[in-house]
């Protein structure tokens, strides 16, 4: 795929970015036909806006509360997002539930990765819940993103054990270890065209 076929992605961060970096490592090394055309960021103070100076990627940050509503704050971010063009939106530790108009202006376009083999413990706090749950194995979850929270067609998961000696921190480690293999997969798979959304499916083409 040429430089100008290339898909055009927006990354949605909210805290310390490693999903963003890691993405952006797997299209410098060649391994996703797309680019980061811009990261979105609603915390000024997010060290994920130093990962992306670092990585030299365009940000544009948009503070909620400098907004009359949530609606006029997700309106600015669409003119943000169709001034640049995107195709695709990748959301990576981005701590806002997107409302409804914004999510049905970009149908099944956008992707979130979740620490948990959803339907089980969706919400913020999901590997914790699986640890004190005492369950057998948690994972990753690749969805896209409907108008629910963590309700979205599944497109990829991936199975992480939970072992007898784990501490919630080696089982965070792990975790976040295979978001970083899984979300690349689930990116690639949206990017060749193979992957369809039929009555909240998904098919592979």
């Amino acid at each position: 795929m040429s430089e100008r076929e290339k898909r055009r992605a927006a990354i949605f961060v909210s805290g310390s970015g490693t999903n963003m970096e890691n993405i952006a490592r797997r299209i410098r090394a060649g391994e996703l036909a797309m680019e980061i055309a811009l990261v979105v960021c609603d915390r000024p103070n997010a060290f994920a806006l130093k990962r992306a100076k670092r990585l030299r990627l365009e940000t544009f940050v948009a503070v909620p509360k400098t907004f009359s509503s949530k609606e006029e704050y997700e309106r600015k971010i669409d003119e943000v997002l169709r001034a640049k063009h995107i195709h695709l939106i990748l959301l990576a530790g981005y701590m806002r539930i997107l409302g409804s108009e914004f999510v049905r202006a970009w149908p099944w376009q956008i992707l979130n990765i979740h620490p948990s083999l959803l339907p089980q413990f969706p919400g913020t706090h999901a590997i914790r819940d699986a640890f004190e749950a005492k369950e057998k194995q948690t994972g990753v979850t690749v969805h896209f993103v409907d108008e629910g929270v963590d309700t979205g067609p599944i497109l990829l998961q991936r199975a992480v054990p939970i072992r007898s000696t784990d501490t919630l921190e080696r089982l965070e480690e792990r975790v976040h270890a295979a978001e970083y293999q899984v979300y690349p997969e689930a990116i690639r798979l949206v990017l060749s065209g193979k992957v369809k959304v039929t009555d909240r499916r998904v098919e592979m083409l």
